[in-house]
């Protein structure tokens, strides 16, 4: 049983992999940004850390991927490879913030290391509006993302949306967030562990 949540910057990701692994029982994997030696540089000058950020996320989380699942039965993802490759890095080339070669590249590789793992059993994604996501961010308090920009959240926000219609790798739950707060509510949170539950049973149907 894999299970991954998929979402754009402050929409909760973090917090419902640990609710949810508490709750099941499963093991998790988390995005570990504190050790992340490009994160705070590519805040203050995307073009510049662009690539080397979008590289280091990409062997960080194949390698994560592939050790917990040769260790775990039961895992639950803090983000996935997709995103990296779908959201982050073509909206960077997008932006103009990083070079066509260096994108071709980029992707080069994750298709070469995606096709050595299986889709995720179950994808979560957490649906946001970008006034939730900035104030989840600011709630939060992460020096190195107060310098985040709006328009680089709002086309983040646009892609996701785009991403999601399309996804055909497995089975897939949307949960809007700003609906629901279940990192505080215990009712919320009962219900997004009723939708879950659903899906699960559905697995094994």
């Amino acid at each position: 049983m894999h299970i991954a949540i998929a979402g754009n910057i402050g929409s909760g990701k973090t917090t419902l992999t640990e609710l949810l692994a508490k709750q099941f029982k499963w093991n998790s994997m988390f995005e570990q940004d504190d050790d992340n030696p490009y994160l705070a540089n590519f805040y203050d000058d995307m073009r510049r850390w662009s690539f080397n950020l979008q590289i280091y996320f990409l062997n960080k989380r194949f390698r994560n991927l592939i050790e917990h699942r040769k260790l775990y039965n039961k895992l639950i993802q803090d983000r996935t490879l997709y995103e990296d490759a779908y959201i982050f890095a073509p909206n960077l080339h997008a932006m103009g913030l990083m070079a066509t070669k260096d994108y071709e590249t980029y992707i080069s590789l994750f298709e070469l290391l995606n096709s050595f793992i299986e889709p995720p059993d179950l994808l979560i994604y957490l649906k946001a509006s970008i006034p939730s996501l900035i104030r989840n961010i600011q709630k939060r308090g992460r020096e190195y993302e107060s310098s985040i920009r709006l328009d680089y959240i709002a086309s983040l926000n646009e892609r996701y949306d785009r991403w999601i219609e399309n996804y055909k790798e497995g089975k897939l739950l949307i949960i809007d967030i700003d609906n629901l707060d279940f990192s505080s509510n215990k009712s919320d949170l009962g219900v997004v562990i009723e939708k879950i539950n659903a899906e699960i049973n559905g697995l094994f149907q």
